[in-house]
C-alpha cells in the first residue's frame, strides 16, 4: 500500500509540474500573446490619482468610456498600461456586461 502512495504522489507531482507547459503548447491562435492586456481601472481624475498611476505605471492616466471598452473587447485590443475609467463609466460598463450576460 505504501508503495501504490508513493507512486500516486510521485505521478500527481509530475502531471502538475507538466500542465501548465503543455497548455502553453496549445494556444488558441486568437488569444492575445504573454504579457498583453486589456484591463481597466477605476480612477479619479485628481492630481494624487494621476501622481500616484504615472508612478506606478510609468505612463500618465489614459481614460476611456464604457463604449470604448467594449469596442477594445470585440477588436481584441490590449494596452501595455491600464486604462483608468470613471465610477460612472464603470457603472455603464458593469450594467452593459451583465445585460450581455443575461442574454447568453
Amino acid at each position: 500500500m505504501t508503495r501504490f502512495t508513493t507512486l500516486a504522489a510521485v505521478a500527481a507531482l509530475a502531471a502538475s509540474v507538466a500542465a501548465p507547459a503543455l497548455a502553453q503548447q496549445h494556444r488558441l491562435p486568437t488569444e492575445a500573446p504573454a504579457g498583453a492586456q486589456r484591463v481597466v481601472m477605476m480612477c479619479e481624475n485628481d492630481a494624487a490619482t494621476r501622481s500616484a498611476f504615472r508612478r506606478e505605471h510609468g505612463t500618465p492616466p489614459a481614460f476611456v468610456t464604457a463604449d470604448q471598452a467594449l469596442q477594445a473587447r470585440s477588436r481584441g485590443e490590449t494596452w501595455s498600461a491600464p486604462r483608468c475609467m470613471t465610477a460612472r463609466e464603470h457603472a455603464r460598463l458593469t450594467q452593459t456586461l451583465n445585460t450581455y450576460a443575461a442574454v447568453r
